[in-house]
């Protein structure tokens, strides 16, 4: 990409902020440069005429001017619609926010990603369509790990590769092992096996082919742990919007 390219993008509002007395700035994950911030003049005025297309939980396409280093604009709105259910509750937009800032966090700016687009635009549409939020978050964040540099080992175990034995997680050992090495790490999580087969599936699951997912609440609460547990110990972000989430969660015990 040149310095500056004047081009058509298809972007997801990652999130907006005000900027100066009338402008805003908004940072969109787009499928063709990857996260780009962009200034908009005048974002802040009554009637501002492109107003509807750059809320919160919008995607589209866009036409504008992408910068690989500096601020990028947006010049028009092409084709734009908004994750309705998402915008229009709290519950479903602390999820899908959380899931945003993870993705913020995980690439770096100007870097083409374009699964990762795919990804985020299915997520969010299975989240505002019904499907089961925690889970959709739980697989975003399992596959994130190997972005984070995590890559823990969930195909088998990590001593001696078998998959046909009860399995834990080990953190020492970066990933599942076998009942027959239980011996190895004395301070293993000690999971369920629904808990191990659930991680081990969504690792690898192919979330633009989800149609429906049910997990019992017991297993959800499993996940969530253990999915803490690892992002704490092992990525070590501290995401304001995941202080929300729990806070949100916990309001609904």
């Amino acid at each position: 990409m040149n310095a500056q390219t004047y081009m058509n993008f298809h972007g997801i509002l990652l999130y907006r902020k005000n900027f100066k007395e009338r402008d805003m700035l908004v940072k969109f994950l787009t499928a063709e440069a990857g996260k780009k911030m962009f200034f908009i003049r005048g974002a802040r005025k009554r009637g501002f005429k492109m107003m509807p297309d750059i809320l919160p939980f919008t995607y589209g396409l866009y036409s504008g001017k992408i910068s690989r280093d500096n601020l990028s604009y947006i010049y028009s709105a092409l084709d734009t619609d908004h994750y309705e259910n998402i915008s229009q509750d709290i519950y479903l937009n602390a999820y899908a926010t959380y899931i945003m800032s993870l993705i913020d966090v995980a690439f770096p700016d100007s870097t083409p990603i374009l699964g990762w687009f795919n990804k985020l635009f299915e997520a969010l549409k299975l989240i505002n369509n019904g499907i089961d939020a925690a889970i959709i978050t739980n697989i975003i964040e399992i596959q994130l790990l190997n972005v984070f540099g995590v890559q823990p080992e969930f195909r088998g175990c990590t001593i001696c590769g078998r998959n046909d034995l009860p399995m834990d997680y080990s953190e020492a050992y970066g990933g599942l092992i076998c009942a027959k090495h239980y011996h190895m790490d004395p301070h293993r999580l000690h999971l369920d096996a629904k808990t191990v087969f659930y991680l081990r599936k969504f690792s690898v699951i192919d979330i633009q082919k989800i149609n429906n997912i049910n997990v019992n609440e017991n297993t959800k609460r499993n996940l969530r742990n253990v999915l803490d547990k690892l992002y704490q110990d092992t990525v070590g972000i501290n995401l304001k919007s995941k202080h929300f989430l729990d806070q949100i969660n916990d309001l609904k015990l």
